[in-house]
C-alpha cells in the first residue's frame, strides 16, 4: 500500500501539512486528507485537495464518499499520521470518543498510528494531556515530540510542531522498517576528507556526501540504528541518525573504529584521502616560503584494515574509477576482503561526484555483478541497501 491517511486538526501550524505531503509525495506516497471540523476555520478543504490530488474528508457522513469511508480507506493506508495534532484530538482518541470522521477513523485502522502534536507548552506538559498520551502509546500509537521555539502565543518553549521533514522520516521509518534490520548499527562515512598543509590550505577531493547521506537516511527507514561519520560537507544531516564530524582520515579512522565492533553492516561510501603533507605548520606557511616540492605521504587504508580486522561484520565498499571500471573494483574488492563493492564511472560529468543522479555497478566476491543504470541517488541507496538486506537475510538463514 502506497497511501497516507493525514490527519490535520485545528491548530496555527496547520500550513506546515502542506510540506508534509509534498515530502511524502516525493516518496512517492499518495496523500489523503482528514481533516477536523474545526481546522476547516484555518485553511479550506479544497486547499489540501489541490495539493493532495485526493478529495480531502471533513464530515462522517458526505454524499461524495463511499459508503462507509471509514471502513475502507483504513483498508487502503499503511500509516495515518496525524500532524498537527491538538490536545482536544488527543483526548478523544484516548478515550475512544468517536464523534467525527478523524476519531472515527482512527478506531478502524490496522496500520500504524503516528501522532505529532503541536500546541502551547503549558498544555502539552498538563498531567491530563501527558495521561492521554501515555494512554495511547500504550495502545501502540506512536508520536513524534514537538520542539522548542517560538510559538504562536508569542512565547518561547515546548509544543512547536515538529519539522515536516522529521515528522515525515518518522512516518517511513514505520512504515518501511524490515525485521532484519532491527537492531542492528550500520556505520556509514560519507563526503571528503581534508588534510590540511596550514590552517588556510588543504588537500582534498571533490566529494559531495550526498551518496552516504542518502544510504544514512534509507537505513535508518529500514530500521536500523545508524551513525553518520561524514567530513566537511554542507549538507543537513538525516532525522534520527546519530552523526559524527570529522575533518582529515586520521580522524575517520578513530571515527569508524569506535563503532565498529558493534557494527553488524558498515559502509564506507567516502572519498576518503589516499595522501597527506608529511610536514605541517599551524600557522599559515607565507607564500614565498612555500616549496614547489611539497612532500606527501599515504593516510591509512580503513578500508583494508576493516576488511582484515572482520568479525563477522558485512563490509561495504565504493570505487571511483575513470577506466577499467570492472576489473579495479573486482581486485580492490578482492585486496580488502569486501562483502559488497559498490563501483561508478566518475570521469562522467552527469553522474557522480556533487550531482544528485549515479550509476553504478554492484560485484559480489562469489562473481555475481549488477548494474543500477542512472537514477537519483536516492533510488540507488534504496536498491544497494535492499542487496544488503539479502545479504543478511542470507547469513541469518545460515546460522
Amino acid at each position: 500500500m502506497n497511501k497516507i491517511a493525514l490527519g490535520v486538526a485545528s491548530s496555527i501550524s496547520i500550513y506546515k501539512a502542506a510540506d508534509i505531503i509534498r515530502l511524502f509525495q516525493k516518496e512517492d506516497l499518495a496523500v489523503r486528507v482528514i481533516m477536523t471540523e474545526k481546522a476547516t476555520r484555518f485553511i479550506q478543504p479544497d486547499f489540501f485537495t489541490a495539493l493532495s490530488g485526493e478529495e480531502t474528508i471533513v464530515n462522517l457522513f458526505d454524499r461524495r464518499q463511499r459508503p462507509i469511508e471509514h471502513i475502507a480507506l483504513a483498508d487502503e493506508i499503511s500509516l495515518l499520521l496525524i500532524a498537527p495534532a491538538t490536545a482536544n484530538i488527543i483526548a478523544k482518541l484516548a478515550s475512544g470518543l468517536a464523534d467525527d470522521f478523524l476519531s472515527t477513523f482512527y478506531l478502524a485502522v490496522k496500520s500504524p498510528v503516528l501522532i505529532a502534536p503541536a500546541m502551547n507548552e503549558a498544555m502539552f506538559l498538563h498531567p491530563q494531556t501527558q495521561a492521554n498520551i501515555k494512554k495511547l502509546r500504550d495502545n501502540g500509537v506512536e508520536f513524534v515530540e514537538p520542539e522548542a521555539g517560538y510559538l504562536a502565543c508569542g512565547q518561547t518553549g515546548g509544543g512547536r510542531l515538529a519539522s515536516p521533514e522529521k515528522i515525515v522520516q518518522t512516518s517511513l521509518r514505520l512504515i518501511r522498517r524490515q525485521p532484519v534490520f532491527k537492531d542492528k548499527l550500520i556505520v556509514v562515512t560519507a563526503g571528503p576528507t581534508r588534510e590540511s598543509l596550514d590552517p588556510v590550505r588543504f588537500l582534498s577531493n571533490r566529494s559531495s556526501g550526498k551518496m552516504g547521506y542518502e544510504l544514512a537516511r534509507q537505513a535508518y527507514q529500514l530500521g536500523a540504528e545508524v551513525v553518520l561519520i561524514k567530513g566537511p560537507v554542507e549538507l543537513e544531516p538525516p532525522t534520527g541518525v546519530k552523526v559524527e564530524t570529522v575533518v582529515s582520515s586520521e580522524e575517520m579512522r578513530q571515527a569508524v573504529f569506535k563503532y565498529y565492533d558493534q557494527a553488524s553492516v558498515v559502509i564506507m561510501s567516502a572519498a576518503v584521502s589516499d595522501f597527506r603533507f608529511r610536514q605541517t605548520s599551524l600557522k599559515k606557511i607565507r607564500k614565498e616560503k612555500l616549496t614547489l616540492n611539497l612532500e606527501l605521504e599515504r593516510t591509512p587504508d580503513i578500508l583494508e584494515e576493516l576488511g582484515h580486522l572482520k568479525r563477522g561484520q558485512l563490509l561495504v565498499g565504493f570505487a571511483a574509477e575513470t577506466a577499467d571500471l570492472k576489473t579495479r573494483a573486482s581486485d580492490k574488492m578482492k585486496r580488502k576482503k569486501l562483502d559488497l563493492i559498490v563501483a561508478n564511472d566518475v570521469s562522467r560529468e552527469d553522474i557522480g561526484f556533487g550531482r544528485d543522479e549515479n550509476e553504478v555497478y554492484l560485484f559480489w566476491p562469489d562473481g555475481r555483478e549488477r548494474l543500477i543504470g542512472k537514477t537519483s541517488k536516492r533510488k540507488v541507496s534504496q536498491e544497494i541497501l535492499t542487496e544488503i538486506g539479502a545479504m543478511l537475510n542470507e547469513r541469518k538463514g545460515n546460522n
